[in-house]
């Protein structure tokens, strides 16, 4: 581990499947830190390493010079730092970075919240799953303030390769809304192949070692297409957190009059998957479906 002499506090809040890989890294550099996390025994682990637990968000808020949130759902986030007791509420001078998938509105109200008890905000979600985080090869999507962004660069970098700017406060997560819609046409692409080549009576390895070499290529198709020949439906992220980010797209689409039928289906498709009982299985499980 490396000194942490001279290093900002962090305090970082929400260690679920990416979370504890992320919060690993910023250990591992030598960051002081501190963690919380609805349930305990998820951060046991970094305890044993040499983080320090926290009761709360706000105490964890009041000893932390960086704070970096990554939980469920927009709900969630608006509790964690607008809530009695909160970030917001406890932090003073503080950089906070909420790399949820949220709501643009919600980042720009955070901002505007963190602004006047003196702190700054970045809205920064990621994508690349659980892989992503546990290789640090995360992409980062901000939003925020240039000077807040050149402050949190040497710990984003902890967490990936390819952090980018992307304007004010909420173009964080509008660019993470284009990310999921592109995931939600292409993961049901994948999937209807894959269906159709199986119908044809077609080897799916030997399908894929063509069409994974064309212009189909992509993470989708070579990962979890091949998840889908195995039957390896584990989560590296969660249906019924997809289901949530394609609501969040949806009613962005909405509230600027923009028709997007194929976000609209896969939406669909994601929610009778959940009804059916898949909501904890990874976004691959879509190909469920296609076998019903």
């Amino acid at each position: 581990m490396t000194d942490s002499k001279n290093k900002p506090r962090v305090g970082f809040i929400g260690l679920g499947n990416m979370g504890q890989s992320m919060a690993g890294h910023i250990l591992q550099a030598g960051y002081p830190l501190r963690v919380y996390n609805r349930s305990r025994d998820k951060a046991e682990a970094l305890l044993a390493r040499g983080a320090v637990w926290c009761d709360s968000p706000g105490e964890l808020a009041a000893n932390a010079d960086v704070v970096i949130t990554i939980v469920g759902y927009p709900h969630d986030v608006e509790q964690v730092y607008l809530g009695d007791n909160g970030i917001v509420a406890r932090a003073r001078g503080a950089l906070l970075i909420d790399m949820t998938t949220s709501s643009p509105e919600l980042a720009q109200r955070i901002a505007q919240a963190a602004a006047g008890q003196g702190c700054s905000a970045l809205d920064a979600p990621v994508s690349g799953g659980d892989i992503g985080a546990r290789d640090a090869k995360l992409a980062i999507m901000v939003g925020g303030a240039q000077a807040a962004f050149d402050a949190a660069l040497p710990i984003l970098q902890l967490l990936g390769p390819n952090i980018v700017l992307q304007g004010g406060p909420g173009a964080g997560q509008h660019t993470k809304m284009c990310n999921q819609i592109v995931i939600a046409a292409t993961i049901m692409g994948v999937c209807e192949g894959l269906a159709y080549g199986k119908a044809a009576g077609l080897d799916l390895p030997t399908v894929l070692k063509s069409i994974g070499g064309g212009a189909a290529s992509g993470f989708q198709l070579t990962v979890m297409g091949q998840k889908i020949i195995n039957g390896d439906f584990a989560p590296g992220f969660f249906v019924e957190h997809f289901i949530k980010d394609l609501g969040i797209a949806l009613a962005e689409a909405g509230r600027m009059q923009l028709d997007l039928p194929a976000l609209a289906l896969a939406r669909r498709l994601y929610e009778e998957l959940a009804q059916q009982g898949h909501g904890r299985l990874g976004t691959q499980a879509l190909f469920k479906h296609y076998e019903a």
